[in-house]
């Protein structure tokens, strides 16, 4: 990877592949994380890899619903803690919101490591070994979590979520952002908030906004938060892609 120069069209997207590869070889991302980020970079492409204005709209909306939450939660699986692990730790810090580590294959030692990871970076505590609760109609490992993290928290953050956790979340009552780049996806659809963009570019821009709302009256956020409608949003990024699809190769 080191041979690649930087003007080689494709860098950015190659060094995200060397950063999962090489998590993968350190225990923190699991085998099937690759393939996650795979169908992610392949509805990236449709949208032309940059964040559209419905991407920004969606991250402002969810800044003002993390400022407005009374126990916000960031929830981090390995592709998240080796893609950004920094940004993540910074978010939380700006809100403030809580980190806690979820994962579907759920091994303790992988746990640990990405604790670890985090802590690396700066992160002072994580949530997520204890897994002294579990979220309601989750029979797998993604159902494990923290009563003081993610179970007693109002709102959630889920980057690079699956749809049955969404949904399970919603069901217990919290307002879910989540973070996925293919807008037909159920966690995409179920999300009260979602935003369809890139995860190394969503968190920068939320915190972007956290910093920018974070004097504003609450009565503006709840403006700004009872306006949200999420399906409209997902319609508009679709349209979005089937037009710029139709223009592609237009001469």
């Amino acid at each position: 990877m080191n041979k690649i120069p930087k003007t080689h069209p494709r860098y950015f997207s190659l060094m995200i592949r060397e950063k999962l590869s090489r998590g993968m070889k350190k225990g923190l991302v699991h085998e099937t994380g690759l393939i996650a980020h795979g169908r992610g970079e392949a509805f990236d492409y449709l949208i032309g890899e940059k964040t559209i204005s419905y991407a920004e709209e969606a991250e402002k909306t969810a800044a003002a619903v993390l400022l407005h939450a009374e126990k916000p939660v960031i929830s981090v699986n390995g592709n998240v803690a080796v893609l950004v692990p920094e940004e993540c730790i910074s978010l939380a810090r700006c809100i403030p919101a809580e980190i806690e580590v979820n994962l579907f294959h759920r091994t303790i030692e992988r746990m640990k490591k990405i604790v670890k990871e985090l802590e690396t970076y700066g992160a002072k505590k994580v949530y997520g070994l204890k897994g002294d609760a579990r979220i309601p109609g989750l029979d797998h490992d993604r159902g494990i979590c923290d009563r003081e993290g993610i179970f007693s928290a109002d709102v959630v953050l889920v980057p690079l979520e699956d749809g049955d956790r969404c949904q399970a979340l919603k069901n217990m009552g919290k307002t879910v952002i989540a973070i996925d780049l293919n807008p037909l996806s159920r966690t995409a659809r179920t999300a009260d908030i979602t935003v369809v963009d890139n995860v190394v570019r969503a968190i920068p821009n939320i915190e972007k906004w956290v910093k920018t709302l974070k004097n504003m009256d609450d009565s503006v956020l709840m403006d700004m938060i009872e306006s949200w409608e999420n399906n409209e949003m997902l319609k508009n990024v679709l349209s979005f892609v089937s037009k710029r699809l139709e223009t592609l190769y237009d001469d």
